[in-house]
């Protein structure tokens, strides 16, 4: 059995203190990346040593797999942790770490491979028995063979990236005038991020639930979920919200999938946690999306649901430990909601909206877990992810949790930087969301705008324009509005006038 002492976290921000705290109270060393980006980052505070790789400053550490595992191997740590993002899905760094004797707390270079080209998973889910979408067998090439493929499987269509995760290199068609179009966006995108034009296509659901199932294998061929999170509530393809259980299935339904899930697993010989996604139609029928091979941003409330600790799982399963409990052992207690929140201007469009933090208060509550890698004062870089915390809301129900998210949010504070709280009070009023029957298209259909305001705040703020209005105008009548300078350009003018 292999034996991990230490640990270097090749990530920033929440999730490199998430590891770092479950790392610890395993008695286990952790390393953390001290960059030219963040040197003053939170998340070194909670490392027990820092490696200092600010002489990098032309490049993104942690894209590089080749020099995450040789810090790791000069430096004595026993094994890497690449989190999420980054590098947590790449068969490069597994390989990497391979080759130097370092363990990769992760899934195996063959299975991150596997399951990274969308075309080769879609293959193996459907020799698991698993239900698939109509779609294009291999990649398709061109726009003609895109549109023959098209016209076969009925509009609407999505283009999706072969080696895509993230939102990222998606496009959907619902004509034949679009397609040519969404095709060429799709591959253009693809191309510029993952460095790899491939696209497949296949039938597009219509306000589906996207439902993922939490997974977890070891190498002694055991395999187990920990039931579901609902992740509907997304913009530009990427969650905002996510809930668990979700209210979206039955006792049936979810059996069914956690059933499909592990079936999926244990055919690619997986082994680490991992997460296989569904989408759910209007019918109940569900289908097989992906698997993403890391941990995910939302595994806090499979925690709170579970009991589990996954990153010490995750830990364990490289040390080639068993898993501790059987499928029957694992049960949900209560309900979570995870609200994403980022750095971004909500009214246009969730465009990061990165800058000073100069507030940076959470309320004290019972029913609050809080990660988040920023405090007051910190600068959120525009290098990479806009999320800067993770409000985390546990409770014996899911009405619990709605009324203590209610009170939380309303009591977090935060100035310097535009964030997705608003949106957030604004979806907890919306009745599709409280109701639990809200879907991927929650954002174009349930809601009538995306920010939040007080009881008769607009009227205020009509109350406010007229008094100007009225002041303006009398100001006008008498001929002292110019003496005022109410603005930069009467100032310059003014000025241009002495």
């Amino acid at each position: 059995m292999k034996k991990i002492s230490s640990i270097l976290i090749a990530n920033r921000g929440e999730i490199a203190i998430r590891i770092a705290q479950t790392a610890k109270k395993m008695g286990i060393e952790v390393f953390g990346l001290m960059t030219h980006y963040e040197p003053n980052a939170v998340y070194l505070q909670h490392m027990d040593r820092i490696v200092d790789v600010t002489a990098h400053s032309h490049e993104n550490v942690f894209m590089n797999p080749d020099m995450i595992a040789e810090i790791a191997h000069n430096h004595g740590v026993t094994s890497v942790h690449p989190g999420y993002g980054f590098l947590s899905e790449s068969r490069e760094l597994a390989e990497a770490c391979d080759r130097l004797g370092v363990i990769l707390i992760g899934p195996s270079a063959q299975a991150i491979e596997d399951m990274g080209d969308k075309g080769v998973a879609r293959k193996m889910a459907k020799a698991a028995g698993v239900p698939i979408l109509e779609g294009s067998k291999d990649i398709v090439e061109n726009i003609d063979d895109a549109k023959v493929l098209a016209d076969n499987i009925g509009y609407p269509v999505i283009i999706k990236a072969v080696a895509g995760g993230g939102g990222k290199g998606m496009r959907v068609a619902r004509t034949p005038d679009e397609l040519s179009m969404m095709f060429k966006m799709a591959r253009r995108e693809a191309e510029g991020i993952f460095n790899n034009a491939d696209v497949f296509i296949e039938k597009y659901v219509e306000d589906p639930h996207h439902i993922e199932f939490q997974i977890l294998a070891d190498k002694h061929g055991n395999v187990v979920h920990l039931f579901e999170r609902e992740c509907s509530i997304q913009r530009k393809h990427q969650k905002l919200v996510e809930e668990a259980p979700s209210p979206a299935l039955n006792d049936t339904l979810r059996q069914k999938m956690g059933e499909a899930a592990v079936n999926i697993a244990k055919y690619a010989n997986y082994y680490s946690a991992g997460t296989v996604e569904f989408l759910v139609d209007t019918d109940k029928n569900f289908y097989f999306l992906e698997m993403n091979t890391r941990i995910q941003v939302e595994h806090p409330i499979t925690e709170a649901i579970t009991g589990v600790d996954l990153i010490e799982q995750m830990i364990r399963i490289a040390q080639d430990e068993p898993l501790p409990f059987k499928q029957e052992d694992i049960k949900i207690e209560g309900a979570c909601i995870e609200y994403r929140l980022n750095a971004e201007d909500v009214q246009s469009n969730f465009a990061p909206a990165f800058g000073i933090i100069e507030q940076y208060d959470f309320p004290t509550h019972p029913a609050l877990r809080l990660d988040t890698g920023y405090r007051n004062g910190i600068v959120v870089p525009p290098y990479f992810d806009s999320m800067v915390a993770k409000v985390i809301v546990s409770g014996e129900s899911r009405e619990a949790v709605l009324a203590s998210s209610r009170e939380i949010l309303e009591e977090i504070k935060i100035k310097g930087i535009k964030t997705t709280l608003g949106f957030f009070k604004k979806i907890l009023d919306t009745p599709s969301f409280i109701e639990g029957s809200y879907t991927t298209s929650f954002l174009l259909k349930d809601i009538d705008q995306v920010f939040h305001q007080k009881p008769n705040e607009e009227m205020v703020a009509a109350y406010v324009a007229m008094q100007l209005y009225l002041n303006n105008k009398s100001d006008i009548e008498t001929g002292d509005l110019e003496q005022k300078l109410s603005s930069p350009w009467l100032q310059s003018k003014h000025l241009k006038n002495l």
